[in-house]
């Protein structure tokens, strides 16, 4: 089993949902092994291209898949996951499997 990262990207919903989602995410994803490694807002100063840019971004950082799946599959979060749903907008989820360097990737073209 190798490390996972789910990268979030998402614009916040003009309602109080995602604060409370926030208020119980971090024990909710510690329980099952995951540590968020990076919080970000979009900055206006920095530079950016490519997409339709989102004013949040959370990197969390996952034992395993099965770890990242369990999460989102816990029943004692069936409360939690509507939450992060309703807070959001434009939501955008992708996970990745851990690299030590990118000659796996390259090699592979």
């Amino acid at each position: 089993m190798s490390a996972v990262y789910a990268l979030n990207l998402f614009d916040l919903a003009p309602n109080d949902d995602y604060k409370a989602y926030s208020k119980r995410s971090v024990a909710a994803v510690g329980a099952h092994g995951g540590r968020v490694v990076a919080l970000g807002r979009l900055s206006e100063d920095s530079p950016s291209s490519g997409g339709t840019p989102r004013q949040v971004m959370v990197l969390v950082e996952w034992p395993s898949a099965e770890a990242f799946q369990a999460f989102k599959d816990d029943p004692d979060h069936t409360d939690l996951h509507p939450l992060r749903e309703g807070g959001t907008e434009n939501y955008l989820w992708w996970a990745y499997d851990r690299l030590e360097d990118l000659r796996p990737v390259l090699n592979d073209r």
